[in-house]
């Protein structure tokens, strides 16, 4: 029967390769399931980010976190940290996993060491890998500053950016040598995406707040000037509490000029013991002191670390008083002054060393500008004033000399002399 039997082996073939066509159907079927599933896990974090994005607008925390998590999570990370750039370095923001030690080197602004992950980052602006951190001598600086690190072998590091700006980094290791694969990499590269679009829209709705703060403050204080007419008072009080408050300052003053001094004009915020020193003793403008500089001819000054300064450091008893009573280290200052002659200043301090932005410090100028419409408003009102009063005692004395000339004449002696003197009294008054 050999038709028979090679007829069998026929289809003992085609049962083998159907058996196989099956088995790679069934290999590609699961491949399939698990990049749907690897798909639905990316989609479901991405899904998670944007919906915190949307829900928490204005607020970063929790998008950094919510980005972190899901980077580690999908990727098979061990531990991460991602991180912001200012220029002068890293500052972490969130972490995960990573330690106590770890958080604290991580939260303070760090410049990473040549040849690292980040810094290979920061020069070349693009994502950089590290097969084994072990292996890399680049990293024994590391190690040495943060014992915690010996742990990570592989680390990848996705840079945040904003068309060309590096606006920050994140950072994904694992404790064991195992590379990121092309797919993993291009996930992170996406959160970095997601992390600077909810960068720019804080961004905005910050810098939309702010203008409607400031505008919503100019027209208070302008409300307050219109409302008190030659009243400079109020007005001070409302121009430092705005400027304090949109300045972020714990505390300040407005002074006006009094001779080669300043006279305390409006206070807000000031500490219990620096304001009985500044009752008991008078304000002077000590050498290289901010009254001094602005009398010097100087329109804003900004010291960064008053106790960090010379005139703290002289001993000058003012400055001492400033920083060790009341706790004054970043000071914000900008004179009143028009036409060159100095009115005043305004000055708000914060309480740690914290440089005032740009942006600070052009609304302190501005609220300063209106500080000086007020009190030249002021001036023109008193000066009105003065000359409504005078124009009214020159009447009073015209009108308490008129019976006395009345009396000079005589009772009728002009009227009664002449037949028709009345009548052309009366016409050459009316032509008059």
């Amino acid at each position: 029967m050999p038709a028979l039997d090679d007829r069998a082996d026929d289809l003992e073939r085609e049962n083998a390769e159907l058996r196989r066509h099956l088995a790679e159907r069934e290999g590609e079927l699961r491949e399939r399931e698990a990049e749907l599933a690897e798909m639905r896990h990316q989609q479901a974090g991405t899904a998670e980010v944007l919906e915190i994005i949307s829900s928490c607008p204005g607020r970063l925390e929790p998008v950094f976190e919510a980005v972190l998590a899901n980077a580690l999570r999908i990727c098979g990370g061990t531990f991460g940290m991602l991180a912001l750039f200012d220029g002068g370095g890293f500052r972490g923001v969130a972490s995960h996993a990573v330690g106590r030690e770890w958080t604290e080197v991580l939260s303070g602004l760090h410049r990473p060491p040549p040849g690292t992950g980040l810094d290979r980052l920061q020069m070349e602006l693009r994502t950089a890998q590290i097969a084994d951190c072990a292996a890399e001598p680049a990293y024994d600086d590391v190690r040495t500053r943060n014992p915690a690190f010996a742990s990570v072998r592989t680390a990848l590091h996705v840079p945040m950016l904003k068309e060309s700006e590096l606006i920050g980094a994140i950072a994904i290791y694992r404790g064991e040598v195992r590379p990121f694969i092309d797919k993993e990499i291009e996930l992170v590269e996406s959160f970095a995406k997601q992390a600077v679009i909810a960068i720019q829209n804080t961004r905005l709705i910050t810098e939309t707040r702010e203008a409607l703060e400031q505008q919503t403050a100019t027209a208070e204080v302008l409300q307050v000037i219109n409302s008190s007419p030659g009243d400079l008072a109020p007005v001070f009080e409302a121009i430092l509490e705005k400027a304090m408050h949109l300045c972020g300052a714990a505390f300040g003053e407005l002074r006006a000029r009094d001779g080669d001094t300043f006279r305390s004009a409006a206070t807000r915020g000031v500490p219990p013991d620096f304001a009985e020193y500044r009752r008991d003793n008078a304000f002077v403008a000590e050498p290289g002191s901010l009254g001094a500089r602005i009398l010097a001819g100087e329109q804003v000054v900004q010291v960064l670390d008053l106790k960090d300064e010379d005139v703290y450091r002289a001993g000058y008893r003012n400055r001492r008083a400033l920083v060790d009573l009341g706790g004054a280290r970043t000071a914000l200052v900008a004179s009143l002054r028009k036409d060159d002659i100095v009115l005043g200043f305004i000055i708000v301090y914060r309480q740690e060393v914290r440089a005032f932005m740009d942006k600070q410090i052009a609304l302190l100028q501005n609220f300063a500008a209106q500080a000086v419409i007020a009190m030249e408003n002021a001036r023109l009102l008193g000066e009105l004033r003065q000359r409504t009063e005078e124009v009214a005692e020159l009447n009073r004395g015209l009108q308490a000399r008129v019976p006395e000339q009345v009396d000079e004449l005589g009772p009728g002696r002009a009227v009664e002399a002449v037949p028709g003197a009345s009548a052309c009294r009366t016409h050459r008054i009316a032509r008059r």
